[in-house]
């Protein structure tokens, strides 16, 4: 179901990449760690993404604009919500425009922004594309160890 996910064998940091001399601190470890996690679920997404034709990152405009409960959203308000801050929104929304997943209409009172919602056809094709996303978490956390690793994942960003 999905690529490189091995359940019946427990795989460390070290064993996926062929880590021979220790790493020199824990911190640098948990880097390391949290670098390829990043990219194993990347590389789950995408593999996922690729089934409906989209990338992760329309995905990502998919799920903002489904948080919207119909309401419009500028595509300003889109980029301050991204996973990715890099990400070109007006080509994001262009292309779901296109698939036919979001609609674009101008606003009245800015003639230079405009308003996005998601349309049913995108609804449909974000519940697909969300319960194979739902699946990359199989069975190896609990409810309490999901909410013990976000916990841990918010803390290691707070860099004071």
């Amino acid at each position: 179901m999905f690529r490189h996910f091995n359940q019946y064998k427990k795989m460390t940091i070290e064993s996926d990449i062929h880590q021979v001399k220790p790493f020199k601190t824990k911190n640098e470890k948990t880097i390391v760690n949290i670098m390829y996690t990043n990219n194993w679920l990347c590389d789950q997404q995408h593999y996922i993404m690729k089934d409906f034709g989209i990338t992760i990152q329309q995905y990502n405009v998919l799920r903002i604009l489904k948080g919207q409960k119909q309401n419009p959203i500028t595509i300003n308000a889109i980029i301050e919500r991204m996973l990715d801050k890099m990400s070109n929104a007006s080509r994001l929304v262009d292309k779901l425009v296109q698939k036919k997943y979001v609609d674009r209409s101008n606003r009245e009172d800015d003639r230079r922004a405009c308003n996005v919602v998601i349309t049913a056809e995108g609804l449909k094709v974000l519940g697909k594309i969300s319960n194979r996303v739902n699946d990359l978490k199989g069975n190896s956390l609990t409810e309490e160890e999901y909410d013990q690793l976000n916990s841990l994942l918010d803390k290691f960003r707070d860099v004071k």
